[in-house]
């Protein structure tokens, strides 16, 4: 529910003239509410986890929640930095979170678990550089720490195109790892329930209707 409340919160932060001071007060704003908002995603699972309150609701809210985050960061990232984030990028990686959602529905109901994968996680984590990377190099081209300075606006651009690449092979992997089992699946579940049609039609002798 943490993180659904900060998707409106976030767009307007990005999107609204409110905070215009000289200093970056939007993008350290935005960035500091988006990586609360992350951190929330292994916090809530942990919890769920460690206290036995994994509940369907819970299934229902914690993915929705993921991707209400991610398409509307992407989304306004769109318009607030076009000249980092272009909409067919922001086309594929939100098209990539609807897929892998799409086969876990599946999966779902026909059985089976798709579990996060390994590369699935590291994705996340290279999704949460890129955005708020990109977030800063809205105001700064270095952002400097001390005796280093970080180039933010290369961070941003290797990030985000590196998240889309993860995007693409982390999807290909999804679904070349269960499609196959899933698709068999449903496969003999169709021939299953035909087969039983079909019986019952034999032994009762009248046709069906």
């Amino acid at each position: 529910m943490t993180r659904i409340f900060c998707v409106p919160v976030l767009i307007w932060v990005l999107s609204s003239n409110y905070f215009h001071g000289r200093w970056g007060e939007k993008e350290l704003v935005a960035c500091t509410l988006f990586i609360l908002a992350s951190i929330t995603d292994g916090v809530d699972g942990y919890l769920a986890r460690k206290r036995g309150q994994v509940t369907t609701l819970g299934m229902l809210l914690d993915p929705l929640a993921d991707k209400l985050l991610i398409a509307a960061a992407f989304i306004t990232l769109v318009q607030f930095t076009p000249n980092i984030v272009p909409a067919w990028m922001a086309v594929v990686i939100i098209g990539r979170e609807f897929l892998v959602s799409g086969l876990r529905a599946i999966a779902a109901q026909e059985g089976f678990t798709i579990q996060a994968s390994d590369l699935g996680k590291f994705k996340m984590v290279v999704q949460i550089v890129a955005v708020v990377a990109t977030i800063l190099a809205h105001h700064w081209q270095y952002w400097p720490v001390g005796k280093y300075v970080f180039p933010v606006l290369v961070i941003a651009h290797t990030a985000i195109w590196f998240m889309v690449s993860l995007s693409l092979i982390s999807a290909f992997d999804y679904f070349a790892g269960f499609w196959s089992k899933i698709d068999k699946q449903v496969v003999r579940s169709r021939k299953r329930r035909i087969f039983v049609l079909n019986r019952r039609r034999k032994n009762n002798d009248v046709p069906a209707v």
